[in-house]
């Protein structure tokens, strides 16, 4: 996978009726961008535009579209748009709707100097925040937002981490500040990560098949292998939870689940809770409560020109935060 990722030269995108046009200042790099490029979740159609961590500048607007003006800064995650009417829709859960549009997948996304996007699905940026410190919170924070609720875990429980890149310490970070009583593991690949982990406040730190000093209350997973999951099963309290924040699973490592023996892993009313997608109203909170904090990203910063080596090294290396792609 060294060159995963063309240079075109494409029209500059035109606003309808309620999108804006964004000018594009940066853009996250996401293991989800490699679910796409490797065929686990790939665009309907091609050449598409990927990137879903979007950081830019209103530039122009829509006949009807009113919520923001020229010159707002604004971002764009992976929800593109939902259908708005179906039941799930309606219930404020839009992550499932059947039409749900994914940004940088089903729609060009952020790796590009314009984006268009309905008014409805763009967001303002909090002022506490720079370009690149916000691009992450777009997709790995809100949707690690998104696992800690689904987690269930409240102060003085302990809540364990499987992995540990861009969305993995964002949500060490949040925990610690909502739950300053709760003991934190992180089991990580790599001494680094252990390392980096211990740095911003984990109790515990080791590789993902150690056993931590006690059981968790809810684990969540944020690999994209499977063994993380049968190793995280068996560090869970009767009557835990494990969720598993991942858009998809890579099948290198499936046959681990072979491992998983009923009585060690599943008895005693243990949980397993999928994440899929991501709300607007996640986003949005997210947002909210990471500026009140404030929670600032360790950010690893490429000049656009080298997406491609972002991608790979996310492939290949150690991560440490999350990668920022400037413009």
């Amino acid at each position: 996978m060294a060159s995963p990722l063309d240079w075109r030269e494409v029209p500059t995108p035109q606003p309808g009726e309620n999108e804006v046009l964004i000018k594009v200042s940066c853009c996250g790099v996401c293991h989800t961008e490699l679910d796409e490029i490797e065929g686990r979740t790939p665009p309907p159609r091609l050449p598409v535009i990927p990137g879903h961590q979007v950081v830019g500048f209103v530039i122009g607007t829509g006949k009807t579209a009113t919520r923001f003006h020229v010159g707002d800064r604004v971002g764009v995650g992976w929800i593109h748009s939902a259908c708005g009417s179906c039941m799930f829709c309606i219930s404020g859960k839009e992550n499932l709707c059947p039409s749900f549009v994914a940004t940088g997948r089903d729609r060009n996304g952020g790796y590009a100097e314009f984006l268009v996007v309905h008014e409805q699905f763009a967001h303002s940026i909090p002022a506490v925040f720079s370009d690149a410190e916000a691009a992450p919170l777009l997709c790995a924070g809100a949707i690690g937002y998104r696992s800690l609720k689904l987690a269930g875990v409240s102060d003085g429980q302990t809540l364990g981490l499987t992995g540990f890149g861009a969305s993995g310490h964002l949500v060490l970070k949040l925990a610690r500040h909502l739950y300053p009583q709760s003991k934190i593991y992180v089991f990580a690949r790599s001494e680094k990560e252990q390392e980096f982990a211990r740095k911003l406040g984990a109790s515990w730190a080791g590789a993902p098949q150690e056993k931590a000093p006690g059981l968790s209350d809810a684990i969540i997973d944020t690999t994209p292998v499977w063994s993380s999951v049968v190793n995280a099963l068996w560090q869970l309290r009767p009557g835990a939870r494990l969720v598993i924040n991942a858009i998809r699973k890579e099948s290198a490592d499936q046959h681990a689940l072979l491992g998983i023996r009923y009585h060690d892993h599943l008895w005693m009313e243990k949980e397993i809770k999928s994440v899929a997608n991501i709300t607007r109203a996640d986003i949005g909170e997210f947002l909210s409560v990471a500026a009140a904090i404030p929670l600032k990203s360790e950010i690893e910063l490429y000049p656009f020109e080298q997406a491609n080596r972002a991608l790979v090294e996310l492939r290949h290396k150690p991560v440490r935060g999350a990668k920022v792609l400037m413009l």
